[in-house]
Protein backbone atom coordinates (compact mmCIF):
# COMPACT_ATOMS: atom_id res chain seq x y z
CA UNK A 1 0.00 0.00 0.00
CA UNK A 2 1.06 3.74 -1.13
CA UNK A 3 1.61 5.83 2.12
CA UNK A 4 0.56 9.38 0.72
CA UNK A 5 3.70 11.65 0.42
CA UNK A 6 3.20 15.67 -0.07
CA UNK A 7 6.34 17.93 -0.18
CA UNK A 8 6.53 21.34 -0.56
CA UNK A 9 9.00 23.23 -2.86
CA UNK A 10 9.74 26.47 -1.32
CA UNK A 11 11.51 27.64 -4.80
CA UNK A 12 13.56 30.56 -4.17
CA UNK A 13 12.11 31.84 -0.78
CA UNK A 14 13.23 32.39 3.00
CA UNK A 15 16.32 32.95 4.51
CA UNK A 16 17.21 30.93 7.15
CA UNK A 17 15.93 33.17 10.02
CA UNK A 18 12.42 32.55 7.81
CA UNK A 19 13.62 28.83 7.23
CA UNK A 20 13.51 28.57 11.08
CA UNK A 21 10.62 30.15 11.98
CA UNK A 22 8.67 27.90 10.01
CA UNK A 23 9.94 24.99 10.88
CA UNK A 24 9.22 25.63 15.08
CA UNK A 25 5.63 26.59 13.30
CA UNK A 26 5.18 23.71 11.18
CA UNK A 27 6.74 20.98 13.65
CA UNK A 28 3.89 21.58 16.26
CA UNK A 29 1.09 21.57 13.53
CA UNK A 30 2.53 18.23 12.05
CA UNK A 31 0.63 15.50 14.42
CA UNK A 32 -1.24 12.87 14.07
CA UNK A 33 -1.04 12.01 10.83
CA UNK A 34 0.12 8.88 8.21
CA UNK A 35 1.14 11.47 5.83
CA UNK A 36 4.84 11.48 4.88
CA UNK A 37 6.19 15.31 4.20
CA UNK A 38 9.25 16.99 3.20
CA UNK A 39 10.16 20.60 2.63
CA UNK A 40 12.54 20.85 -0.64
CA UNK A 41 14.48 23.84 -0.18
CA UNK A 42 16.89 26.64 -1.17
CA UNK A 43 20.66 24.93 -0.88
CA UNK A 44 21.29 27.68 1.99
CA UNK A 45 18.33 26.80 4.21
CA UNK A 46 19.02 23.10 4.04
CA UNK A 47 20.98 22.52 7.49
CA UNK A 48 18.80 24.52 9.37
CA UNK A 49 15.40 22.81 8.17
CA UNK A 50 17.41 18.98 9.01
CA UNK A 51 18.52 20.14 12.31
CA UNK A 52 15.00 21.94 12.75
CA UNK A 53 12.87 18.62 11.54
CA UNK A 54 15.68 16.11 13.23
CA UNK A 55 13.17 13.51 15.36
CA UNK A 56 10.01 15.11 13.78
CA UNK A 57 9.50 12.58 10.82
CA UNK A 58 9.23 15.78 8.82
CA UNK A 59 12.15 14.90 5.88
CA UNK A 60 14.41 17.63 3.90
CA UNK A 61 14.86 18.05 0.46
CA UNK A 62 17.00 19.98 -2.20
CA UNK A 63 15.54 21.31 -5.40
CA UNK A 64 18.59 20.40 -7.65
CA UNK A 65 21.58 18.45 -7.74
CA UNK A 66 25.08 18.11 -9.94
CA UNK A 67 25.27 14.66 -11.69
CA UNK A 68 29.13 15.03 -11.40
CA UNK A 69 30.99 13.56 -7.33
CA UNK A 70 33.04 17.47 -7.63
CA UNK A 71 35.03 19.62 -10.29
CA UNK A 72 35.42 22.83 -11.75
CA UNK A 73 31.20 23.26 -11.49
CA UNK A 74 31.27 26.81 -10.32
CA UNK A 75 27.68 27.32 -8.78
CA UNK A 76 26.67 23.74 -8.13
CA UNK A 77 26.17 21.73 -5.47
CA UNK A 78 27.29 17.51 -5.77
CA UNK A 79 24.87 14.69 -4.45
CA UNK A 80 27.97 14.28 -0.97
CA UNK A 81 27.38 17.44 -0.10
CA UNK A 82 23.65 17.08 0.12
CA UNK A 83 24.30 13.55 1.97
CA UNK A 84 26.86 15.55 4.37
CA UNK A 85 24.14 17.79 5.61
CA UNK A 86 21.93 14.96 5.60
CA UNK A 87 19.23 15.49 3.03
CA UNK A 88 16.36 12.87 2.53
CA UNK A 89 15.23 14.19 -0.99
CA UNK A 90 16.02 15.72 -3.83
CA UNK A 91 13.73 17.31 -6.76
CA UNK A 92 15.13 16.25 -10.42
CA UNK A 93 13.81 18.02 -13.42
CA UNK A 94 11.47 20.56 -12.01
CA UNK A 95 10.16 22.40 -15.41
CA UNK A 96 11.60 25.59 -14.23
CA UNK A 97 15.18 23.95 -14.40
CA UNK A 98 14.21 22.57 -17.67
CA UNK A 99 12.67 26.24 -19.32
CA UNK A 100 15.44 28.37 -17.74
CA UNK A 101 18.65 26.42 -17.20
CA UNK A 102 18.46 24.33 -20.04
CA UNK A 103 17.81 20.86 -18.30
CA UNK A 104 17.55 17.96 -20.47
CA UNK A 105 15.99 14.33 -20.45
CA UNK A 106 19.60 13.72 -20.51
CA UNK A 107 20.45 15.53 -17.58
CA UNK A 108 17.91 14.19 -15.37
CA UNK A 109 18.84 10.29 -16.16
CA UNK A 110 22.18 11.23 -14.92
CA UNK A 111 21.29 13.18 -12.07
CA UNK A 112 19.21 10.10 -10.65
CA UNK A 113 22.11 7.66 -11.32
CA UNK A 114 24.69 9.51 -9.18
CA UNK A 115 21.18 10.30 -6.06
CA UNK A 116 20.50 6.33 -6.03
CA UNK A 117 24.10 5.86 -5.50
CA UNK A 118 23.26 6.70 -2.10
CA UNK A 119 20.19 7.02 0.21
CA UNK A 120 18.40 10.76 -1.02
CA UNK A 121 15.40 9.57 -2.66
CA UNK A 122 14.51 11.51 -6.14
CA UNK A 123 11.61 13.14 -6.72
CA UNK A 124 11.78 13.02 -10.86
CA UNK A 125 9.54 15.71 -12.54
CA UNK A 126 7.62 15.51 -16.03
CA UNK A 127 4.75 17.65 -17.39
CA UNK A 128 3.23 19.35 -20.74
CA UNK A 129 2.87 22.46 -21.73
CA UNK A 130 -0.58 24.59 -22.63
CA UNK A 131 0.50 24.07 -26.57
CA UNK A 132 1.70 20.72 -26.52
CA UNK A 133 -2.07 19.77 -24.15
CA UNK A 134 -4.09 21.54 -26.58
CA UNK A 135 -1.86 20.07 -29.86
CA UNK A 136 -2.98 16.87 -28.46
CA UNK A 137 0.75 15.39 -27.97
CA UNK A 138 0.30 15.76 -24.07
CA UNK A 139 0.96 11.85 -22.92
CA UNK A 140 3.61 11.50 -26.11
CA UNK A 141 5.70 14.12 -24.68
CA UNK A 142 5.30 13.05 -20.77
CA UNK A 143 6.06 9.51 -22.32
CA UNK A 144 9.34 10.51 -23.91
CA UNK A 145 10.40 12.59 -20.75
CA UNK A 146 9.65 9.11 -18.37
CA UNK A 147 11.57 6.59 -21.15
CA UNK A 148 14.10 9.36 -21.37
CA UNK A 149 14.84 10.22 -17.77
CA UNK A 150 15.01 6.68 -16.42
CA UNK A 151 16.81 5.47 -19.04
CA UNK A 152 19.18 2.60 -18.06
CA UNK A 153 17.51 2.63 -14.37
CA UNK A 154 16.76 -0.79 -12.97
CA UNK A 155 14.01 -2.21 -11.26
CA UNK A 156 14.83 -2.40 -7.99
CA UNK A 157 15.97 1.18 -8.12
CA UNK A 158 12.62 2.83 -10.03
CA UNK A 159 11.02 1.77 -6.32
CA UNK A 160 12.92 4.50 -5.03
CA UNK A 161 12.21 7.12 -7.43
CA UNK A 162 9.15 9.45 -6.76
CA UNK A 163 7.01 10.64 -10.17
CA UNK A 164 5.38 14.13 -9.92
CA UNK A 165 3.25 14.58 -12.69
CA UNK A 166 3.18 19.25 -12.74
CA UNK A 167 1.78 20.34 -16.05
CA UNK A 168 3.84 23.50 -16.97
CA UNK A 169 0.49 25.10 -17.28
CA UNK A 170 -0.77 24.76 -13.68
CA UNK A 171 2.74 25.94 -12.10
CA UNK A 172 2.47 29.31 -10.51
CA UNK A 173 -0.22 30.45 -12.79
CA UNK A 174 -3.15 29.79 -10.23
CA UNK A 175 -4.92 27.47 -12.96
CA UNK A 176 -4.90 23.85 -11.79
CA UNK A 177 -5.38 20.70 -13.41
CA UNK A 178 -8.82 19.33 -12.79
CA UNK A 179 -8.90 16.54 -10.49
CA UNK A 180 -9.86 14.30 -13.67
CA UNK A 181 -7.10 15.84 -15.72
CA UNK A 182 -4.54 15.15 -12.92
CA UNK A 183 -5.96 11.48 -12.66
CA UNK A 184 -5.95 10.58 -16.19
CA UNK A 185 -2.36 11.64 -16.33
CA UNK A 186 -1.01 9.93 -13.24
CA UNK A 187 -2.89 6.42 -14.31
CA UNK A 188 -0.80 7.01 -17.56
CA UNK A 189 1.91 7.33 -16.09
CA UNK A 190 1.33 4.40 -14.06
CA UNK A 191 0.72 2.76 -17.17
CA UNK A 192 4.15 3.71 -18.76
CA UNK A 193 5.73 2.36 -15.72
CA UNK A 194 3.97 -1.20 -15.81
CA UNK A 195 5.10 -1.27 -19.68
CA UNK A 196 8.83 -0.59 -18.96
CA UNK A 197 8.94 -2.45 -15.31
CA UNK A 198 5.80 -4.64 -14.55
CA UNK A 199 2.73 -3.88 -12.42
CA UNK A 200 4.60 -5.02 -9.01
CA UNK A 201 7.06 -1.84 -9.72
CA UNK A 202 4.50 0.27 -10.93
CA UNK A 203 2.49 -0.30 -7.99
CA UNK A 204 5.04 0.37 -5.37
CA UNK A 205 5.71 4.44 -7.26
CA UNK A 206 4.32 7.24 -5.39
CA UNK A 207 2.76 9.40 -8.04
CA UNK A 208 2.51 13.01 -6.64
CA UNK A 209 0.40 16.06 -8.53
CA UNK A 210 2.21 19.57 -8.60
CA UNK A 211 0.42 22.61 -10.18
CA UNK A 212 -1.11 25.45 -7.89
CA UNK A 213 -2.66 22.83 -5.40
CA UNK A 214 -3.79 24.57 -2.17
CA UNK A 215 -6.10 23.80 0.70
CA UNK A 216 -9.06 24.85 -1.31
CA UNK A 217 -8.83 21.67 -3.83
CA UNK A 218 -5.89 19.28 -2.31
CA UNK A 219 -8.92 17.03 -0.91
CA UNK A 220 -10.25 16.29 -4.41
CA UNK A 221 -6.82 15.82 -5.68
CA UNK A 222 -5.69 13.65 -3.08
CA UNK A 223 -9.34 11.66 -3.39
CA UNK A 224 -8.21 10.17 -6.97
CA UNK A 225 -6.90 6.72 -6.94
CA UNK A 226 -3.59 7.19 -8.77
CA UNK A 227 -2.81 10.30 -7.27
CA UNK A 228 -0.34 9.85 -3.98
CA UNK A 229 0.46 13.07 -3.25
CA UNK A 230 1.56 16.52 -4.23
CA UNK A 231 4.88 18.39 -4.80
CA UNK A 232 3.10 21.83 -3.62
CA UNK A 233 4.22 25.32 -4.45
CA UNK A 234 3.21 28.48 -3.35
CA UNK A 235 0.87 27.24 -0.65
CA UNK A 236 3.41 25.69 1.44
CA UNK A 237 5.29 28.58 2.14
CA UNK A 238 2.50 29.25 5.07
CA UNK A 239 3.30 26.14 7.67
CA UNK A 240 -1.17 26.54 8.68
CA UNK A 241 -2.05 26.16 4.97
CA UNK A 242 0.76 23.34 3.95
CA UNK A 243 -1.02 21.28 6.75
CA UNK A 244 -4.16 22.14 5.72
CA UNK A 245 -3.49 20.25 2.45
CA UNK A 246 -1.39 17.40 4.46
CA UNK A 247 -4.95 16.94 6.52
CA UNK A 248 -6.65 16.45 3.40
Amino acid sequence: MRIPFIAGNWKMFKTRAEAKAFAEEFAKLYTGTDVKTAICAPYTDLQTLVEAFAGTGIGVGAQNVHFADEGAYTGEVSVKMLEDIGVDYCIVGHSERRQYFAETDETVNLKLKKLLEGPIRPIMCCGESLEQRDSGVLFDFVKSQLEGGLAGISAEDMKKIVIAYEPIWAIGTGRTATPEQAEEMCAFIRNTLIDMYGEEVADEVIIQYGGSVKPANATDIMNQDEIDGALVGGASLKAEDFMKIIDF
